[in-house]
């Protein structure tokens, strides 16, 4: 039987995650989609669409949608509802999961990997993260939870974008692009997003895509130094240092978030044995401080690439397409974790090359 695709859907509180989730569950889609509600507020989806006396756990609603309240953890909820499915109770063909809006999506995500009954009905397919325009440079600022939503994403939508600026919205997704280059940021409005953003995203599978705005690698005209390139014979990175040069365009607020993303560019090949200690030592030090992380490599002894890609200290890799005859070999990597330690990721992957 196949996998059932899960989406964890996060956002501050208010972002706008319960009028996006009232959409689906009311919108005649045509997708049977199990909700798993992880969110004790006073905006509860309960009050609007179910009869929240009810003692049922698990809703059926009228659009073919489930829906149902985490009251014990969220692995005994997942279980039972793929039991459910299995015995022909409950007909749903995807899960998405909100969460609370100051969770940390990090142990959300860990258990599709580290819980061998999880893992063997549900395949998690992408973190969707809402960030509320209005609010959202002050809540980056205070909480580190909502910085790490923003590091964790595969996909981030800003709401609310109509009750700022211009000026102000574009700081802002300057801001996000440095915390996590590798999610595409769009504006929503009111919730109406095309379904197809938000599912089957793919954003855990080991594909050979490593989307990076290459706008991101290059300072861009406002923000002089805002990247500092160490570019080597070998091998070179691009990361951001929020001005620490002192210069820098007013209109951009310097902010020195510790959820930041490192970008690791290299035409020469890497040594697989000395990449894989090296990873493998960075992911025991540093794993709950890393959120994601991705590489597409050019590797000694193969025509390869090499697809690796981790949450945490759970990481994989695999080998993907061949490279194409006219195509730069180049490893490509992006780290998006917590007071990243970037000198030694930069020398550690400077040494591992062949």
């Amino acid at each position: 039987m196949a996998l059932i695709p899960t989406t964890i859907l996060t956002g501050f509180l208010g972002s706008g995650k319960t009028t996006l989730l009232k959409r689906i569950l009311t919108e005649a889609h045509g997708q049977r989609i199990a909700v798993i509600e992880n969110e004790f507020g006073e905006e509860n989806i309960d009050n609007d669409i179910l009869v929240a006396d009810t003692e049922e756990q698990i809703i059926q609603m009228s659009n073919g949608c489930v829906c149902c309240t985490i009251r014990e953890d969220l692995r005994s909820t997942l279980s039972q509802l793929a039991e459910q499915r299995r015995q022909g109770k409950l007909a749903f063909d995807r899960v998405i999961i909100e969460t609370t809006g100051l969770a940390d999506p990090g142990p959300v995500a860990q258990t599709f990997f580290m819980d061998d009954e999880v893992a063997e009905s549900f395949l998690l397919d992408s973190i969707v993260t809402l960030v509320d325009a209005k609010h959202a440079q002050q809540q980056l600022d205070d909480r580190q939870e909502a910085r790490r939503q923003v590091g964790f994403a595969d996909q981030i939508f800003i709401s609310k974008a109509d009750l700022v600026s211009a000026d102000a919205l574009e700081a802002l997704i300057h801001r996000l692009k440095h915390m996590n280059p590798r999610a595409p940021i769009e504006t929503v409005h009111f919730g109406q997003v095309s379904l197809a953003k938000v599912l089957d995203l793919r954003g855990f599978n080991l594909n050979a895509k490593l989307d990076i705005d290459p706008d991101f690698l290059k300072a861009d005209t406002h923000d002089h130094h805002d990247h500092s390139h160490c570019d080597h014979d070998h091998g070179h990175c691009a990361h951001d240092h929020h001005h620490e040069h002192g210069h820098g365009h007013a209109r951009h607020h310097h902010h020195d978030d510790d959820v930041q993303s490192f970008v690791w560019r290299s035409e020469r090949p890497f040594d697989p044995n000395k990449l894989e200690d090296f990873l493998g030592a960075v992911v025991q030090v540093w794993g709950p401080k890393l959120l994601r992380y991705k590489g597409v490599l050019h590797m000694q002894g193969t025509d390869r690439k090499v697809i690796f890609q981790g949450v945490h200290q759970l990481m994989g890799s695999d080998l993907g397409p061949q490279w194409k005859p006219h195509e730069k070999r180049e490893s490509k990597m992006v780290f998006i974790g917590i007071d990243l330690p970037r000198d030694i990721l930069t020398q550690g992957l400077e040494q591992s090359l062949a």
